[in-house]
């Protein structure tokens, strides 16, 4: 009878996953520099993911608050970052962010 607070299953399954100071090798490996590039100055950001993003950050510095939950996930310059699809967040950006990123195209067709 105790499972009426259990409203966190939803959200926990959204996490962002973060490794830190990845290889050249496995940077190259990945092809980050044909990425596309982009960047922002410092501020508060509200951000909705349609689609999974994984993203390299040149520079910068970034709290994410996922909508709802108290916790962040800090990241920065020499990260690689993955962002899971239909995740809503805030970025509390502290130092201007350059990052190289790609979306994961959901669409399971192989044309």
């Amino acid at each position: 009878m105790a499972t009426a607070d259990s409203n966190s299953n939803s959200l926990t399954t959204l996490r962002i996953m973060v490794e830190r100071n990845p290889s050249e090798a496995r940077l190259s490996e990945m092809n980050i520099k044909c990425w596309p590039k982009w960047g922002c100055s410092p501020g508060k950001y509200q951000l909705k993911f349609d689609a999974e993003e994984t993203c390299y950050l040149l520079k910068g510095k970034v709290k994410a608050y996922p909508k709802g939950s108290s916790e962040f996930v800090e990241f920065g310059a020499g990260d690689l970052v993955i962002i899971p699809k239909g995740l809503s967040c805030t970025w509390d950006v502290s130092v201007a962010v350059d990052k190289y990123y790609k979306f994961e195209s959901s669409s399971s067709s192989s044309s």
